[in-house]
């Protein structure tokens, strides 16, 4: 079974936005590299209006692959990632509805939006990484495959128990029936906000598929306390080493996930 790629999400706990996460620049590439220290190969980061900083600030400090999120925000406000040729930039394959303690996101996200998405994409060397909510998304997802506007491995993350019109259930039997629908050629992460989250990771890790910890997903250990991403990741990876499945460098996960070096 090849390594696992943990992502690590140290950003705004939507639920409890209360839960503390780093902000400033200097604060995000420090828990960056604790990330990477406790098992993470990926980081999945809101720039909050300063992407050059935090792009730069990360890659001084450690070679963690960059996720860029916050996808849903129009393709023309977000091409700051694309002129810094981040590894990745999460895209949402359908329309975005969720409901959160103190803020409701409802976006409608067209074919012509996904395409436009993949052209450029492909033009400055960032990977799409696609966000998987439900059975349609991944009816867009073969659709722009089919268009030939997508190389692979297409990275994606499916999401469990994320409040709102595009919830669906946090059960292991919800990840093993969207699972078998995914097209070949996908590198399959987990994301989940529920209580239950780490029976849906243990899930993954034995079907050797990739899984997303942090403060944005659920901030919460197996005992229940409020914990800082490095820690979520370091459980996790202790997790995945228990049951024989070795943790991926980032310099694993950037073969497994094809994305280009820095600076290509």
């Amino acid at each position: 079974m090849k390594p696992l790629v943990i992502i690590a999400t140290p950003n705004i706990c939507w639920l409890k936005p209360d839960v503390q996460y780093p902000k400033a620049a200097d604060e995000i590439a420090e828990e960056a590299k604790l990330c990477r220290d406790n098992g993470a190969s990926v980081l999945h980061v809101h720039g909050e209006g300063q992407w050059v900083e935090v792009l730069a600030g990360i890659r001084k400090r450690t070679d963690i692959l960059i996720q860029c999120g916050m996808s849903s925000i129009p393709l023309k406000d977000r091409m700051d990632i694309m002129y810094q040729k981040a590894d990745m930039i999460s895209i949402i394959l359908n329309h975005h509805d969720e409901a959160f303690a103190e803020v409701s996101c409802n976006v409608l996200h067209t074919m012509a939006e996904l395409e436009d998405y993949a052209t450029v994409c492909r033009k400055y060397g960032v990977k799409p990484e696609f966000e998987v909510w439900h059975s349609g998304s991944i009816w867009n997802l073969n659709h722009l495959i089919g268009d030939g506007l997508l190389d692979s491995p297409y990275i994606t993350t499916m999401f469990f128990g994320w409040p709102g019109g595009t919830w669906s259930p946090p059960t292991v039997e919800e990840y093993l029936y969207r699972r078998k629908l995914m097209p070949t050629g996908c590198a399959v992460a987990v994301s989940i906000m529920d209580e239950r989250q780490m029976d849906i990771l243990v899930a993954a890790i034995a079907h050797g598929d990739n899984v997303r910890v942090g403060t944005e997903d659920y901030p919460f250990n197996r005992q229940g306390k409020p914990c800082a991403t490095h820690e979520l990741v370091r459980e996790i990876a202790d997790i995945s080493r228990m049951l024989g499945r070795q943790v991926a460098t980032p310099a694993q996960a950037r073969r497994m996930l094809g994305t280009r070096g820095r600076g290509a």
